[in-house]
């Protein structure tokens, strides 16, 4: 991890919460969501122990990055949607366009008032913070900045062996962590964890669209204009299935590939050896 790293990490996001354009395109609401997560995840895991300053930072940062999910959620969804090819349910399928449009400028008014509000504080705070960051690797720090990290790599490779069976209810908390513990990984920018960090992401990204299904499906009955079974709906569980079964069969083979625990005298488990060489050349 190096200094040029945060900085542009940083400058991006300041520009994009400078001023939220008035009418937010998909590039700008996924582009301010995705900086926004990186950075959490940069702060949490370089300061574990967030001092009062950080933690306000992380809040704020956590309510902007909430509101552009919300954005973002609806043009995914509208995606899907524009898809889907049900001649019979025409009329259910052009409400539901419908609907995803209303809720997609609803959200994006939210996510313009949020930056409006707390924008400029919040540029500020993280201009100030990256200087801390950046200042604790320039003073000789970095290789306990690097193995804190590290120590959360190990933390979050173990919490992925949990829950022992993956299952409707904790599939997308379950998504959360891969998604984090890649961020980390990627914060060392170690070619060498590129096998680990890929299937992470086929993990987050398969889970991901299982999830927006769902979503779909939620807001399709919502809105379905007449009694009785709606063959849109029908079409769409159809499709959420497929993409359940694609996500459980993903986020096993990383369980079995990276995850795996390997047994140590006296019964005892140790992180996968996947794990224990990204994190050992995170902490070198």
């Amino acid at each position: 991890m190096n200094e040029e790293v945060i900085e542009k990490s940083v400058r991006k996001l300041r520009k994009l919460l400078k001023k939220a354009p008035k009418r937010p395109d998909p590039e700008f609401v996924h582009d301010l969501r995705t900086r926004s997560c990186k950075f959490e995840s940069i702060l949490t895991a370089l300061k574990p122990k967030a001092a009062r300053r950080d933690a306000q930072l992380l809040r704020g940062m956590k309510r902007v990055r909430s509101r552009a999910g919300k954005v973002r959620d609806m043009d995914v969804l509208t995606g899907h949607a524009a898809t889907l090819r049900q001649h019979d349910e025409q009329q259910c399928l052009v409400q539901l366009l419908e609907e995803l449009g209303r809720r997609r400028a609803q959200e994006a008014k939210k996510l313009r008032r949020v930056i409006s509000r707390r924008g400029p504080l919040l540029r500020r705070k993280l201009k100030r913070s990256a200087r801390k960051l950046e200042k604790k690797l320039r003073n000789g720090s970095n290789q306990r900045t690097m193995a804190e990290a590290a120590a959360r790599v190990l933390q979050l490779s173990s919490d992925l062996r949990n829950p022992a069976r993956l299952n409707r209810s904790n599939l997308h908390p379950y998504r959360l962590k891969v998604k984090e513990l890649r961020y980390v990984l990627q914060l060392a920018g170690n070619p060498k964890n590129g096998d680990f960090i890929g299937q992470l992401g086929e993990v987050k990204d398969a889970i991901g669209e299982w999830h927006d299904w769902e979503e779909l499906i939620a807001i399709a009955e919502q809105v379905q204009s007449h009694d009785g079974s709606c063959r849109l709906v029908k079409g769409l569980k159809d499709i959420s299935q497929q993409k359940f079964d694609q996500a459980i069969g993903a986020a096993e083979e990383l369980r079995g590939k990276f995850l795996q625990a390997h047994k140590m005298p006296a019964a005892r488990e140790a992180p996968a050896l996947p794990v224990i060489e990204a994190a050992a050349k995170m902490a070198a």
